[in-house]
């Protein structure tokens, strides 16, 4: 795959502004920086707009469809996602956009931030779009992964833990949290019962493979970066949540163009609480 049809630059952004069927989304855990500035015409995605709180993970293809017509997207636009923090949560926009078989959706290198600091054009007003009737297509298992999907790969695939060195070893639950379980109140997706990781995976931090200002790495660092994996044997690539391992699965899928690739949504939220799969710590952790 060509990263000029997965990742554009700021350069073709600001080209593409006011472009017919082209659509800029902008994502994040909350819109109080949106509603401040964003790119110019950006429509605003909030993360918790994809998620099924009863259900639990991405919401289902018909509320997908229903999400995308309100917000004035259609099937063929060609969508631009971006985020702060190094388009940590664009990469999960991105991948439910492919997970729903959208035809041409992209990342804006570096994300919002870059955006600024480089002292681009900003705009404050929430565009107003007419809506559609967004079709999507069946959920493309080619890219997700399931509990069922890590337990089978254990010695076989690629496993790909993304979080940080801490979490993997299993001496906190995720940042912040050290020596005790992470419970977050009203956020049922992020609460595990064991800290740890899946045996036989591999740590590569998400966020080795980004520069100082949030653009990614070119393609021959990423290639170093990843040189240990088998490239013929598939990976899996899975966090807390989710969020971090999309954006490790859009470097290895779209970027290095290695073949059956798959983000594993549950991530450590779920199979940290499944009882009787294996589950390995490092040392010095009982």
């Amino acid at each position: 795959m060509e990263r000029e049809s997965v990742l554009v630059s700021a350069e073709w952004a600001q080209n593409h502004l006011e472009t017919p069927g082209v659509v800029f989304v902008d994502t994040g855990n909350d819109d109080v920086r949106y509603l401040k500035s964003h790119v110019p015409g950006a429509v605003w995605v909030g993360w918790d707009e994809f998620q099924d709180d009863l259900r639990l993970g991405v919401v289902g293809q018909e509320r997908f469809e229903e999400l995308m017509s309100a917000k004035g997207i259609g099937d063929d636009d060609t969508v631009v996602v971006y985020s702060s923090n190094a388009n940590l949560l664009a990469a999960l926009t991105y991948w439910y956009f492919k997970l729903y078989g959208h035809r041409d959706v992209r990342m804006l290198d570096g994300g919002f931030d870059k955006w600024e600091r480089d002292g681009r054009r900003l705009g404050s007003a929430a565009p107003v779009r007419p809506a559609t009737s967004y079709r999507a297509q069946p959920p493309d298992m080619s890219v997700r992964a399931t509990r069922d999907d890590v337990i089978a790969a254990i010695g076989r695939k690629n496993i790909v833990d993304v979080r940080t060195p801490e979490e993997y070893s299993g001496e906190i639950f995720a940042p912040g949290f050290a020596g005790e379980a992470f419970a977050p109140g009203n956020n049922p997706h992020e609460v595990a019962q064991r800290s740890g990781h899946v045996p036989g995976a591999v740590n590569i931090p998400w966020e080795t493979v980004t520069t100082a200002d949030g653009s990614f790495r070119p393609a021959a660092e990423l290639a170093d970066l990843y040189g240990g994996l088998d490239p013929d044997a598939g990976a899996i690539t899975y966090c807390w949540v989710g969020a971090r391992s999309a954006h490790t699965w859009f470097v290895l899928s779209e970027l290095l163009g290695m073949t059956d690739v798959k983000n594993y949504d549950g991530s450590w939220a779920e199979y940290g609480s499944l009882i009787g799969v294996p589950v390995e710590r490092g040392p010095g952790i009982e």
